[in-house]
């Protein structure tokens, strides 16, 4: 795709899954890589397989790659994230905002502090890291561009995970606001809604034949996405393909957002 050959891009929550298949392919495309990735002692081991499988893979592309540990809840480990990328890779072009957690819980069940942990990640998060991101834009001179990835579930409600489906609702509006404040300053802003994937993280359902079907049932093409797909329209929104959009958020569902209880016709006369 036109125009990432050369630039430098950092990917939250990059060491597995979408987050993964987003670095590999913005490195495909000639540019170089910041991966984020969070250590917690219990995950160490996981978290360093994953992170090395990753690295190995951006390798083979022959561009650079630095590995940014951070809490992106945290302000002083995002201010250290995103400084450690222009250090490293002496600038940022692109931020992706990927990183993300849930928590499963019936909503008059659901006590603050996971609530609040929840927001935390995933949109206090997100605009901690598109506003460190956005300073250096600005200091450089050069423009830039954010990619939230968000979720079908910013649009569609999701009972028993209320903290998810708020933040992914307050991520559009982070997208279009952040969007609409910045347009003449060169700054695009953008966002992904992934619907069902395949990734490590749901293999609950994945690897489980009868949940499997479940899940692909309400999706009208029958079937789950992958992370690579979800990679390819984010480099698309990063390219100069896309350089005349802002402010918008691609949903890449198989078609998951087009009410499909609908695709039958019904009528009450």
């Amino acid at each position: 795709m036109r125009g990432l050959q050369g630039k430098n891009v950092l990917v939250t929550g990059g060491s597995s899954g979408i987050g993964q298949a987003i670095a590999v392919r913005f490195a495909q495309h000639g540019a170089n890589v910041a991966i984020n990735y969070l250590k917690q002692p219990e995950e160490a081991h996981d978290t360093e397989e994953q992170v090395h499988a990753c690295v190995t893979r951006v390798q083979e592309h022959g561009v650079k790659d630095v590995l940014v540990q951070g809490d992106v809840s945290k302000d002083v480990d995002v201010e250290r994230m995103v400084q450690e990328t222009v250090d490293r890779l002496g600038s940022i072009d692109v931020l992706v905002n990927n990183a993300g957690i849930q928590v499963s819980r019936p909503s008059h069940e659901l006590v603050n502090g996971d609530f609040d942990r929840v927001i935390d990640v995933n949109l206090r998060g997100s605009f901690m890291c598109a506003r460190e991101a956005i300073r250096r834009f600005l200091e450089q001179g050069t423009g830039g561009t954010i990619i939230n990835v968000s979720s079908v579930h910013q649009r569609i409600p999701k009972p028993l995970y209320l903290g998810y489906s708020v933040s992914k609702g307050g991520m559009q509006n982070l997208t279009t606001t952040l969007a609409l404040e910045y347009a003449d300053r060169g700054i695009r802003v953008n966002g992904i809604g992934p619907g069902a994937t395949v990734t490590p993280i749901n293999r609950a359902w994945i690897d489980n034949p009868a949940k499997r079907e479940q899940v692909e049932a309400h999706i009208p093409m029958r079937r789950a996405g992958d992370a690579d797909e979800m990679a390819g329209v984010t480099c698309f929104l990063a390219s100069d393909d896309a350089a005349y959009i802002t402010g918008q958020t691609i949903f890449v569902d198989g078609g998951l957002t087009l009410y499909p209880s609908f695709a039958e016709p019904w009528s009450s006369e």
